[in-house]
């Protein structure tokens, strides 16, 4: 009998179990059937028990839209804010469908399982005029038809260049497309170019043949010799190669009959002798600075630098067209000691014709320094002013003239018959001698200071003269 009792009183149990376990999940199923089921995440919110007026108002607070920033892929930005356009957005329509979906009395599902984790997109309205106008005002989607774009070599200071317009061609309605998606579900950033909208348009035979020619133009301005004058170096960039390149007379691209370019030797020969203009320090005006302190410019004279034309023409015509690449050195028909527009160096002979003196530096470093007597001007056999050189060194000489023969130990010859020597015949050198009592052009020089000098200059020595 307690066996049955016993169990009577578990089966009772067990009942009462059931039942009160069932009213719970029938009163559970009745208070969500008012709101979002158990387990119910959307957008990362629970939201569950919560009507679609709670969760449209949580996941409005969570969504704040700051407006679409546009990268063009170019360095250009550009911004549409909701302000602009009279941006809105609500979930209560999707959250409505959504909870219309749900079945309040199979709540236990989202208790076993992750059915109830949901993602939903808002419901957005704007101004479709005020969006169109706020993209006409960034001038981006106002591009020429593709038909007008061309594919052309142009001339400009710096040399030819291309210009590619069916290359990277901006796709302007696939541009608006993305641009207006992007706002409409509320995308913070919109790169256009990593997006696709650049493009290259197809090609005309004409067009491929522009491009052609440009392939052989580009090769040819990039020209890679450099002429060096001592420090400086001049480079024959593209701006001087594309001269070299040969046009017809209609300004046309000339080529031979293989459709190659032709070069322009006369182009070529004149950027020579403008290159010798530049540089030809023969006879020019130096501005030098004087022992006596001032600033002296020395004109004339036979001491510089000449470029021999001829053979840089001959050079230039065969570099340029095999392309070479390479710091070339100009011939010479005469050279200075240095190259470039200051070729003196620090190594010279000064004779300061107004003071009568001669100075010899070595190196900056001033070894000899002594009075001299230059020509007679009262006769007019002044001197000449230049800037000259030690073209020879000679001993025991007899030098002559319409009316002398002076026999000199030391010989140093600076300007055709005009050098620097000793004079046995002079007991006295410097002052004024000169005006009344000078040479017949020559630098007479104590024996004991010219002979220091001649053991120590070296043909090609520079020799500035001035007054």
């Amino acid at each position: 009998m307690k066996k049955k009792a016993f169990v009577k009183g578990c089966v009772i149990a067990a009942c009462v179990i059931l039942v009160s376990l069932f009213a719970m999940y029938l009163a559970l199923s009745r208070y969500y059937s008012g709101g979002f089921s158990y387990g119910t995440w959307i957008n990362g919110i629970y939201c569950t028990g919560k009507s679609v007026s709670e969760a449209n108002e949580a996941l409005l607070s969570q969504c704040g839209y700051g407006g679409l920033a546009i990268s063009m892929g170019d360095g250009r930005f550009y911004t549409i804010l909701p302000s602009d356009v009279n941006f809105s957005a609500t979930f209560q329509e999707p959250l409505e469908k959504y909870l219309q979906r749900q079945n309040p009395y199979l709540w236990i599902d989202n208790l076993i399982g992750t059915h109830g984790e949901k993602e939903i997109s808002p419901a957005v309205s704007y101004d479709k005029k005020l969006f169109e106008d706020k993209l006409e005002s960034f001038g981006i989607l106002t591009d020429p038809p593709d038909s007008d774009l061309k594919i052309e070599i142009q001339k400009g200071e710096e040399g030819d260049y291309l210009v590619n317009e069916r290359q990277d061609v901006f796709d302007t309605a696939l541009a608006k497309e993305l641009i207006q998606n992007a706002f409409e579900t509320m995308e913070p950033e919109l790169d256009l170019r990593a997006q696709g909208c650049y493009r290259d348009l197809p090609l005309t035979q004409e067009m491929e043949d522009t491009l052609r020619l440009w392939e052989q133009v580009s090769k040819w301005q990039d020209c890679g010799i450099v002429y060096r004058f001592g420090e400086e170096e001049v480079p024959v960039d593209s701006g001087t190669a594309s001269g070299f390149i040969r046009l017809d007379e209609s300004g046309n691209f000339a080529l031979d009959p293989d459709g190659k370019l032709c070069i322009d030797e006369e182009k070529v020969f004149a950027f020579v002798d403008e290159l010798a203009g530049r540089y030809d320090t023969v006879g020019a005006a130096r501005d030098f600075h004087s022992t006596r302190g001032d600033i002296v410019k020395v004109e004339g004279g036979i001491y510089g630098n000449k470029i021999d034309t001829e053979a840089e023409k001959e050079y230039l015509l065969d570099a340029f067209q095999k392309r070479k690449r390479e710091v070339h050195t100009p011939a010479y028909s005469q050279q200075a000691k240095a190259q470039g527009l200051d070729d003196i160096g620090d190594t010279y002979i000064e004779v300061d014709m107004t003071q009568q003196m001669l100075y010899y530096y070595v190196e900056g470093e001033l070894v000899i320094e002594t009075p001299v007597v230059t020509g007679n001007t009262s006769l007019r056999r002044g001197t000449p002013s230049g800037t000259n050189y030690v073209y020879a060194k000679q001993r025991n000489r007899t030098l002559r003239g319409p009316d002398y023969a002076s026999f000199v130990k030391y010989w140093i010859p600076v300007c055709g018959n005009i050098g620097i020597h000793d004079a046995s015949w002079r007991s006295t050198y410097g002052g004024e001698i000169y005006k009344r009592n000078g040479s017949h052009g020559c630098i007479n020089t104590p024996h004991d200071e010219v002979s220091r000098l001649y053991e120590m200059v070296e043909v090609g020595t520079p020799c500035i003269m001035f007054y």
